[in-house]
Formats: C-alpha cells, sequence, structure tokens
C-alpha cells in the first residue's frame, strides 16, 4: 500500500488520505483506492454532523473486458464527472478563469482516451491484452 498526496492543498484536502490498496496489474496501473476523511478532534470545522459517510473505495476496471468481463470504473467515467462539476461552476457563481482551464484540459484528456479506444476497436483489440 502507498499513499497519495498530490491533493493536500487546503483544508479538506489535508484531511482526505488517499491510499492505494493493490499493486500495479499487468498493465501498470493500480485497480483499488481507499480515500478517507480524517479530522483531528481539535479540528475547528470538524465533521459535519448529518455527515454519513468518512470513507470511500474506487475500484476500477481490472483486466481486459473480453477476459475478466466489467468490474470496475472506467477512468473516463471519473472524468466525466469532474467534467460536469466543473461546467456547472462555470454556469454559476463560482465561474473562474482556473476552473476553465481545468475544465479544458480534462475535456482533452477525456478525447485523447476516447481517441485511443476508438483506435482500439478500430483494429480490433479493444477489451484485450493486445497491444
Amino acid at each position: 500500500m502507498r499513499t497519495l498526496t498530490d491533493h493536500k492543498l487546503n483544508g479538506l484536502n489535508e484531511a482526505l488520505a488517499i491510499t492505494v490498496l493493490d499493486d500495479p496489474g499487468a498493465g501498470g496501473a493500480c485497480h483499488k483506492y481507499s480515500i478517507s476523511l480524517n479530522v483531528p478532534p481539535d479540528d475547528p470545522i470538524g465533521i459535519a454532523p448529518d455527515s454519513l459517510r468518512t470513507h470511500w473505495e474506487i475500484d476500477f476496471q481490472n483486466g481486459p473486458i473480453q477476459e475478466a468481463k466489467y468490474n470496475g470504473l472506467s477512468g473516463e467515467a471519473l472524468m466525466a464527472v469532474l467534467i460536469d462539476r466543473l461546467r456547472s461552476f462555470q454556469a454559476g457563481p463560482y465561474k473562474c478563469r482556473e476552473n476553465a482551464c481545468a475544465l479544458t484540459h480534462l475535456e482533452e484528456a477525456l478525447m485523447w482516451l476516447q481517441k485511443r479506444t476508438r483506435e482500439r476497436l478500430a483494429r480490433g483489440v479493444e477489451g484485450t491484452h493486445k497491444v
């Protein structure tokens, strides 16, 4: 297991601990992540009294779909959530240049991943370990 810290900058992100729960698979990527909200008892903000969750797990697809079947999320699905969230901020009172730049880069990242998938589909290797 290892811990990720790239997100740490402010109160909430400091309180969120991200742990990688598995070793990289055949493609070199990990598949299981845990995110825990760890608020120190003396934190003046604390956890919302009506909050039911302080722990989340993310399971990504593990193995080629044709062999392993559907068993997890895609990175593209999580990007779609982030894109929707930033588009919503941009349509409201939190519109800003920084959100616009982040949105553009997420949209571009999704476009490149979809391009890769389209090319794999065209070659007949999508859902397999074949390159």
